[in-house]
């Protein structure tokens, strides 16, 4: 794991405490006491303010408020405040997710994840002869993958890769040269630079859906260097198009899946996102699945095209319906 996202993450949370700690203290002063910048530190509190209890409801969320003067005040955070005690349901996610990382190519400090592991499962020994409990784990890489992306950074081999592009709805083949590993948001990329795209791309390792090591020396261009993921995940040209969703409360999945600049909680326990985009078809197809959970609100020329989407899909559905014969039975 590179050491901006370990940063980054400890920062996060060590941030909450902190301001609990230290009731109206200023931006500035937050910000310099933290070794960033006021605009990283408002970026930090505006995740923050969508984090919160299982449930996501307004008031399972943690509140931030920044006043006109700078000074931030933090409520609804009083759980993280106390000591951390996990039940058997929540340390058992916990292990099966440091197992995985303890697989995860390029892991710097291992010893690390070794350490919290043994003491996890030191603490669930008794638990752990229980009946057994589910857990749900989403969606991961295939080992064959991870023990190619591992091969090709030890080796310094080129990659080839069959990677399903969701915003085209199709897998390409293309060929990488492998940098570095990265885990952001608890999913796992592939920083590399793509020959394919003449750039250097991040690819999620569990939507590769086959990779290969080449018997090619990757040689990526000397001046390119790994993109500070602190400035954001996906970092969209000056050509991108800003689009702002309305999403219902059961909608929320869709700031999982989906990089967002902005996300701001609105009091039925829905969200207001704004993300940027050079290519909206994906958009319009996402729209249309959401159906009256989301809605978007601008630009309006793509909300009338998404409105004339859903026109064509219901002619074309009531033309079906009309063209296929009855049965007489």
């Amino acid at each position: 794991m590179a050491a901006n996202s370990t940063v980054h993450l400890a920062r996060l949370l060590s941030l909450v405490p902190y301001l609990i700690r230290h009731p109206g203290a200023r931006l500035g002063e937050v910000a310099q006491t933290f070794g960033v910048t006021e605009a990283e530190l408002r970026r930090d509190l505006n995740l923050i303010f969508v984090c919160g209890l299982p449930g996501y409801y307004p008031d399972d969320l943690i509140e931030v408020d920044i006043a006109d003067d700078d000074t931030i005040t933090i409520r609804n955070a009083d759980t993280i405040s106390a000591p951390l005690r996990l039940t058997r349901d929540e340390a058992l996610p916990l292990i099966v997710a440091l197992r995985m990382l303890a697989d995860l190519p390029g892991l710097i400090d291992r010893e690390a994840v070794d350490s919290a592991l043994a003491k996890l499962e030191s603490a669930m020994q008794d638990a752990a002869r229980d009946a057994p409990v589910a857990v749900d784990v989403e969606t991961v890489p295939d080992p064959t993958v991870s023990a190619a992306v591992h091969e090709a950074l030890q080796q310094r081999r080129r990659l080839h890769l069959s990677y399903y592009v969701p915003s085209r709805d199709e897998v390409t083949e293309r060929e990488v040269d492998p940098l570095r590993v990265e885990v952001v948001d608890g999913r796992t990329y592939l920083e590399a630079w793509c020959w394919r795209a003449d750039a250097l791309r991040l690819f999620r390792l569990d939507r590769i859906a086959a990779a290969k090591v080449l018997d090619v020396p990757a040689e990526p261009p000397s001046d390119i260097a790994p993109r500070d993921l602190d400035a954001g995940l996906f970092q969209p040209g000056p050509g991108a198009v800003e689009v702002t969703l309305r999403l219902a409360p059961e909608a929320r999945w869709v700031v999982e899946y989906y990089a967002c600049d902005r996300i701001e909680a609105e009091p039925d326990g829905g969200l207001t996102v704004t993300l940027r985009t050079p290519d909206t078809r994906w958009v319009r197809r996402l729209a249309l699945r959401l159906g009256q959970t989301g809605r978007i609100l601008a630009p309006g020329d793509l909300a009338a095209q998404v409105r004339d989407d859903a026109r064509a899909a219901l002619e074309a559905y009531r033309t079906l319906s009309l063209d296929t014969p009855t049965d007489p039975n």
